[in-house]
């Protein structure tokens, strides 16, 4: 469990420090603060790696094993309707312990927390639901991606422009670090249930319908719900003189979020408990592997909430408001691009992606090239969320040519890839993208009234990438694959014609 611990520690540091150092960098040469408020925000930072990996860790012991039981269990299940109701409380009620979008709803300021946060849970539990039925079913993915799409953007111009980024937004921090391996698990139990040969390529895609559901959800919200018109505040920093003052601080915020979290993963408990009841699945010591895995998941999501609200989000909305008011606000383009390069380069999640796809392509698509692929991709997304920012480009410019590209591109890849595509766009919305870049974008907005409309919307942006990044890797395996299918065709003819010439030769020297 040690070696476990230090393991998911040091996933967590490599995500975090880049970040950390950028943030020097710009105090030293950019945009300098104070030296407590540099205290604070390294404070923050080393709340947010060990929490990160006290959660990671508990997640893969707990989360992931309640996915697998779910998805096992639901599948012995004869009437629908047990398994419709099961799905939808269980997506509900993982999506509101989800740390992104508890990040992202008291970021929306304009939007009252509890009532975006339930929209959102109600999206996910909801196309949970159908993520199933299309396992059991066989349905395609592609087809069911296109007219859910459609669907979406056509009743996108229905609804104000303060509500498209946010509920793009909100598609992208519900596929966060509990909601996924939760999510994944599931499909992988309802799909080692069916067991034909098209299981394992059915049970990807449940991530990707799942963060659909939050955005249509939110857009309905958004045609019935007139969101408040204050102004929007800015994370106070507060008056740091001392080492001291920093670190009570911290102490003087955790109660706070001691109780907040202890309130978003209380029914995730007892959905453990009502579920070993009714099914007795686990045995004793699995069970008590699964609560110490919540416990884990429990105190590390206490300290990132405290590092990230106390630590990474107003130093975050601070550093972005000051270069934007200084005479270098172009540097946010090129900075956007580093800080994205940098942020895929160190994201645990992309590890996990890049061991997937090495084992489905047998090796044909390196790692290092998905690495590449994807720290390019979002490079190019985050310098462009910062050209929004700076010229108030409308969203629809870059969202809609970007998934009708992506979603062309199913057409022509193995059926695998497009599972794998849609469902990484959570694997490069991790922690880092909301708990900073997202603030950062808001502090760069210049006029408060349009942070609404132009900073909400990165997250959507940065989770749009992998979809178009891993299916052209999938149309490079596939043309490996085609032209290694001919090269050993072609061998093969050379073989007979070679042992055909031998015999003709062999027959002729026997005359």
């Amino acid at each position: 469990m040690r070696k476990k611990l230090a393991e998911t520690t040091a996933e967590a540091l490599a995500a975090v420090l880049p970040i950390t150092v950028i943030v020097f960098l710009l105090s030293v040469f950019v945009a300098p603060m104070p030296a407590g408020t540099l205290v604070l925000f390294i404070l923050g930072a080393v709340l947010l790696i060990i929490g990160m990996g006290l959660f990671t860790m508990g997640a893969e012991m707990a989360l992931i094993r309640m996915g697998e039981g779910v998805g096992a269990q639901l599948t012995k299940v004869k009437k629908i309707i047990i398994i419709i109701a099961v799905a939808f409380i269980m997506g509900v009620i993982v999506t509101i312990a989800e740390p992104d979008l508890l990040v992202l709803a008291n970021l929306a300021q304009n939007i009252d927390t509890l009532v975006l946060v339930l929209t959102v849970a109600a999206g996910v539990g909801i196309f949970l639901i159908l993520a199933i039925v299309r396992i059991l079913f066989r349905i395609s993915l592609s087809k069911m991606l296109i007219i859910l799409y459609i669907f979406i953007f056509g009743m996108s111009f229905f609804v104000p422009n303060n509500f498209i980024g946010i509920a793009f937004d909100s598609g992208g921090v519900t596929t966060g670090p509990i909601t996924v391996p939760f999510i994944l698990a599931v499909g992988l139990g309802i799909a080692s249930v069916r067991g034909d040969k098209d299981s394992m390529e059915d049970s990807f895609g449940l991530v990707a319908l799942c963060s659909i559901g939050p955005i249509l959800t939110v857009l309905i919200l958004g045609i019935f719900f007139k969101p408040s018109d204050g102004q929007y505040a800015a994370a106070p920093i507060p008056d740091i003189v001392t080492t001291r003052d920093a670190v009570f601080e911290f102490i003087r915020g955790i109660p706070a979020y001691i109780e907040e979290v202890a309130q978003s993963l209380l029914p995730l408990l007892a959905v453990l408990i009502v579920f070993q009841i009714v099914t007795r699945r686990y045995h004793k010591r699995q069970l008590l592997r699964i609560i110490i895995g919540l416990i884990y998941v429990y105190l590390g999501l206490v300290l990132f909430m405290t590092g990230v609200n106390i630590g990474f989000i107003p130093i975050g909305q601070s550093l972005g408001a000051d270069i934007a008011k200084s005479s270098m606000r172009w540097l946010l383009i090129p900075l956007g691009a580093v800080i994205g390069y940098f942020i895929v380069a160190a994201e645990p999640a992309v590890i996990v992606l890049k061991k997937q796809v090495e084992e489905i392509s047998g090796g044909a698509i390196p790692g290092k090239a998905v690495q590449t692929y994807l720290s390019i991709g979002v490079a190019i997304s985050l310098a462009i969320a910062m050209l929004r920012v700076l010229t108030s480009v409308s969203i629809y410019f870059i969202l809609i040519p970007g998934y009708i590209i992506a979603l062309i591109l199913t057409f022509f890849v193995p059926k695998i890839f497009v599972g794998i595509a849609f469902d990484s766009g959570g694997v490069v919305t991790g922690p880092m993208t909301s708990t900073f870049l997202l603030p950062f974008t808001i502090g760069s907005c210049a006029d408060p009234s349009k942070i609404m409309t132009d900073a909400f919307g990165l997250v959507a942006l940065v989770a749009m990438t992998p979809l178009i990044a891993v299916q052209l890797m999938g149309i490079i395996y596939k043309n490996k694959m085609k032209h290694l299918a001919e090269t050993e065709a072609q061998e093969q003819i050379d073989e007979e014609i070679f042992d055909f010439e031998n015999f003709e030769e062999d027959n002729n020297q026997s005359k």
